[in-house]
């Protein structure tokens, strides 16, 4: 029996393989990557690599074996992800995986914004397949916004169209522990953690924040929808995710991304890393 994490090359993919390989020996770990020559170092590392892609069902056939415990970490290509994830949920049941964790979002069936619409698909299918299943439903990555510091920082501008809404966001590091606990504890199987930080902030709270810790002069800028959209699109966004980008603001608005359960905390078994914390390390390398 193995613990298998997808996408491990990706972001939050190498940060639960460091939380792995902090507490469980290197040979029960194994690492789904498209490309083995980008994952050399976790070779390195001992860890086993299993060559698959979302995208190609075939190549999913060896990806598992049956007792294994299995991170789904969601795909990054919007609007293909439904078919991607099916294809990885279809494999694992083939195999008789014994926990299929996934990295869903925050709010689960009550998110009402476009972003969730293939999260939600994607638990169903899970629930369809009958698989032991973990559902993670990450809220917010503080590093969303903090690895855009530096137009930030030139212009000395937060600009969204969230008005006076908060976000309840957590660095991906708190959301790799929460992932690994869930994949190595015990009484997780069959469970749903809505996972966000433990303060929420506004826009303003965040602009004040960059402000104190560059010493620099920086406003947040609240402007309307369509003014959201067309920044984003002249700064090179395309046009189809700065749409959702600017959806996902308006959800922020709503409340939708402020929710706090407490999940993450008690899964890292410690506070969850303030908002500060991230933008300061941001910062030294803006």
């Amino acid at each position: 029996m193995s613990i298998v994490v997808t996408g491990a090359t990706g972001q939050l993919g190498r940060l639960v393989i460091d939380e792995l390989l902090a507490t469980v020996p290197a040979h029960r770990v194994a690492a789904v990557v498209r490309n083995k020559e980008k994952a050399a170092d976790l070779a390195g590392r001992g860890v086993e690599l299993r060559v698959a892609d979302y995208s190609r069902p075939e190549t999913l056939a060896d990806a598992f074996e049956a007792g294994d415990r299995v991170l789904l970490i969601s795909g990054s290509e919007v609007g293909q992800r439904v078919a991607q994830h099916a294809a990885v949920i279809a494999a694992a049941t083939a195999a008789g995986v014994a926990q299929l964790a996934y990295t869903g979002i925050l709010g689960g069936p009550e998110a009402d914004f476009r972003l969730a619409d293939e999260h939600k698909e994607t638990e169903r299918l899970i629930l369809e397949s009958g698989l032991p299943y973990t559902f993670l439903r990450n809220g917010w990555y503080t590093e969303n916004y903090t690895e855009h510091l530096a137009p930030v920082l030139q212009h000395g501008a937060v600009v969204a169209s969230a008005g006076e809404g908060r976000v309840a966001s957590a660095p991906r590091a708190d959301y790799a522990a929460a992932a690994a606990a869930a994949l190595t504890g015990e009484g997780h199987l069959h469970q749903v953690y809505e996972l966000s930080g433990d303060t929420a902030w506004s826009f303003a709270e965040y602009a004040a924040e960059v402000a104190r810790l560059s010493g620099k002069e920086i406003a947040y800028q609240d402007v309307p929808a369509e003014t959201h959209l067309s920044v984003l699109t002249g700064a090179g966004v395309p046009e189809a995710f700065a749409e959702i980008l600017v959806d996902v603001d308006a959800a922020v608005r709503r409340g939708a991304l402020a929710r706090r359960s407490g999940d993450l905390a008690r899964l890292i078994g410690r506070p969850t890393t303030p908002v500060a914390e991230t933008i300061e390390a941001a910062l030294r390398t803006a």
